[in-house]
C-alpha cells in the first residue's frame, strides 16, 4: 500500500500534518461534536486496553508494554497515528453538516 497521501503537498488546500489538521478542525467544529467523538474514542481506547489486560496478573504494568511497543516499532506506530488523526478529523467533518 502507497504512503504517499501521508506527504505534504504545497499546493494541496488540506497542506499541514494530519495531526495539524485534526487541531484545526476540532478548534473550529462544534464542542458538542468533538466531546461526542472524544467520548467514543477514549471508549475505543478503554476496551483495547481492557482486552490487552486480560487474563493478565496484578503486577501487568500496560503503561510498560505499550511504552516498550512504541521503542520497538516507532515508524509503525506514527504512520497509525496519522491515519487515526485523519480518520478522527473525517469523522467530525461528517457531522459538521448534519
Amino acid at each position: 500500500m502507497s504512503k504517499d497521501w501521508f506527504l505534504e503537498d504545497e499546493d494541496d488546500i488540506f497542506t499541514g500534518s494530519p495531526k495539524s489538521k485534526y487541531f484545526d478542525i476540532t478548534n473550529q467544529a462544534n464542542n458538542e461534536i468533538v466531546e461526542d467523538e472524544f467520548d467514543k474514542l477514549l471508549e475505543k481506547y478503554a476496551v483495547m486496553e481492557l482486552l490487552l489486560s486480560k487474563d493478565k496478573d496484578e503486577d501487568f504494568d500496560i503503561n510498560r508494554v505499550i511504552k516498550q511497543y512504541v521503542f520497538e516499532n516507532l515508524d509503525e506506530v506514527e504512520e497509525m497515528k496519522k491515519g487515526l488523526y485523519v480518520e478522527l478529523t473525517g469523522d467530525i467533518v461528517c457531522r459538521l453538516d448534519s
